[in-house]
């Protein structure tokens, strides 16, 4: 019973992405991006069109694990960090970043290089899910796929 339910939800969930031209582009910007799947575009359509932020860096914080500064749009205290916030849509992005950190060549290359720099193999992660993040953030507001060749060519 609770498959059917989750199965009819995600396909509500779907067809709404797939009749709304706006979402439906989102969505693609957001699955051009490897190890973003339908499952966390659907989670990052959610989180980046549901709510007002400003820069990557309070999302980061709000989907958990990322510590900042100050994010006016977080309610937190100076340096404190969020990781319990958003559990299940942390928990999803933490697996998205698994995937990518092993066929996204720039996370790949960027979490080779925090764990050669002596960094644990967890907080590497970590900072490739805050990375990850930024990338979700600066395609849907770029309102552009991902481009791979980027780096190369910036």
């Amino acid at each position: 019973m609770l498959n059917g339910g989750l199965e009819a939800v995600q396909a509500l969930v779907d067809d709404h992405t797939d009749n709304h031209p706006d979402l439906k582009r989102d969505m693609e910007y957001l699955t051009s991006i490897k190890g973003v799947g339908t499952a966390v575009g659907n989670t990052m359509l959610a989180v980046l069109r549901g709510n007002h932020f400003r820069s990557a860096e309070p999302v980061a914080a709000w989907l958990g694990g990322c510590r900042m500064k100050s994010a006016p749009e977080v309610q937190y205290g100076e340096g404190q960090g969020c990781q319990n916030v958003a559990p299940r849509r942390g928990a999803k992005l933490y697996i998205a970043t698994m995937v990518a950190a092993k066929h996204n060549p720039h996370l790949k290359a960027f979490y080779d290089r925090l764990v050669l720099a002596g960094k644990a193999k967890r907080s590497a992660l970590g900072s490739v899910m805050r990375k990850l993040v930024h990338i979700c953030f600066g395609v849907l507001m770029k309102q552009q796929r991902y481009d791979e060749n980027y780096a190369v060519a910036a």
